[in-house]
């Protein structure tokens, strides 16, 4: 099943693309899950004796100078690592970034030095209106060279490393030339940027356009992958009856996108890994309990992992 559109965002002018220049700081957060930080969570995160391996916050939500919402996330970021999850910047735009918005964005990467940085890959604005939404892109060479030329202007404003998360899509382009992943590995190779791999986005895509998520799973540049998210979606149809799921991020994480994820980290190894819940905010016990279940998982890839090379470098010494 494929859902398109004929029209696209106005394409800006190739650029040049720009060598790798930043070095990740993924270290700093330890292969362990982590939850999206909210405000009504505060006392609890606080009160439990075993935390959670690191919060993640959309920087959108702490551009004001100050007030409760930066004085909470002063609090938690003394005891936890801190992932900044963008979703404003529209990186895939056709016009450049906006210099406010990125400055404001650069003074919360210094405020609170986060070990991770992150922003999609969707665009939101054209001319001066703000879509509120994170809308998709055509793969096309035009749309690869601005969405590079912006990825390497944001890493250089902040000096850093940025990890680039995949979509979820209800529409694709005719007028795309190349894949998903294809684009993906090529914005990696241009700029040095990371990856942020949304294992609950790959279902949700693959389900609306009637492919394999394992297949993209496959063709996956996974070893550019810094963060891994998950996330609930809800499950509607589309106008010929067929599913239509939405990333609603109101939900526990799905069964198949917990065997999805189980298959990366055990083929990857031990990736950080969120657990996101943005609204319909359930009490603090069941959104820890799913970082538990990511938690349980990890653990089990990490031994495979481990017993794995473990394995090969046998192997290697008896043949040598």
């Amino acid at each position: 099943m494929g859902r398109t559109v004929l029209s696209h965002p106005p394409q800006a002018a190739p650029a040049t693309p720009a060598p790798a220049r930043f070095a990740a700081r993924t270290a700093r957060i330890p292969a362990s899950a982590g939850v999206g930080f909210k405000h009504t969570h505060l006392d609890a995160i606080l009160a439990d004796r075993d935390p959670v391996g690191f919060l993640e916050v959309h920087a959108e939500n702490y551009m004001g100078d100050g007030g409760f919402p930066h004085r909470a996330l002063e609090r938690v970021r003394q005891d936890f690592p801190l992932s900044l999850h963008g979703v404003c910047m529209s990186i895939g735009g056709p016009q450049p970034l906006s210099a406010d918005h990125l400055s404001r964005f650069k003074s919360l990467v210094d405020r609170y030095e986060p070990a991770l940085i992150s922003e999609h890959l969707a665009w939101s604005t054209h001319d001066e209106v703000f879509m509120n939404d994170l809308l998709p892109l055509p793969y096309t060479e035009a749309t690869l060279d601005h969405v590079c030329e912006h990825i390497d202007h944001m890493q250089d404003v902040i000096g850093r490393q940025m990890l680039l998360e995949n979509p979820s899509t209800y529409v694709v382009f005719e007028n795309s030339t190349m894949s998903e992943t294809d684009f993906i590995r090529e914005i990696v190779c241009r700029t040095g940027c990371g990856l942020l791999l949304d294992v609950n986005n790959v279902f949700v895509s693959a389900t609306n356009h009637g492919y394999s998520p394992m297949s993209y799973l496959m063709d996956y540049p996974m070893e550019h992958v810094g963060e891994i998210h998950l996330a609930g979606h809800s499950v509607q149809e589309d106008d010929e009856g067929e599913p239509l799921l939405i990333d609603s991020h109101d939900a526990p994480v799905a069964d198949a996108v917990w065997d999805l994820y189980a298959i990366v980290v055990k083929q990857a190894g031990p990736i950080p890994t969120l657990i996101e819940w943005d609204s319909d905010l359930p009490d603090w016990p069941v959104l820890r309990s799913e970082a538990a279940a990511a938690d349980r998982i990890l653990d089990e890839a990490a031994h495979s992992f481990m017993m794995g090379k473990s394995h090969g470098r046998t192997g290697h010494a008896v043949g040598s």
